[in-house]
């Protein structure tokens, strides 16, 4: 019983990785592109419409471009879902998440700052 147990457990955990893999708009199926948070199956047939008949995607610009309800906004949210498009995830998103880690201790650093400040007087 406890053997099926944790074999359990570790299939999930195990499938869980798989759900979090990067999906290449320009290399998914449907499947793969469903399996993305933020795309359903009217979306994904899209895309795959669109890849098919105008070849592959450049880059982020020109997906959001050319698949119609896949603005700004919206392309940064699939690319935090682990979309990429020629292997890259969108470049503002990626950017974002240097930039806060970047700040992070320069804002302590001022914080102590005006603390001691405070104190001193």
């Amino acid at each position: 019983m406890l053997k099926k147990l944790l074999f359990a457990v570790a299939s999930m955990i195990v499938t869980m990785g798989f759900a979090f893999a990067d999906v290449d708009v320009n290399k998914a199926d449907q499947a793969a592109l469903d399996g993305v948070k933020g795309i359903g199956p009217a979306k994904s047939k899209a895309i795959i419409a669109e890849r098919s008949k105008n070849g592959n995607f450049k880059d982020w610009a020109d997906f959001e471009t050319r698949v119609k309800g896949i603005g700004d906004k919206n392309s940064a949210k699939l690319s935090q879902a682990g979309l990429t498009v020629n292997g890259q995830p969108k470049p503002a998103v990626a950017g974002a998440a240097v930039n806060t880690t970047a700040t992070a201790p320069a804002t302590a650093a001022s914080a102590k700052a005006t603390s001691k400040d405070t104190k001193t007087k």
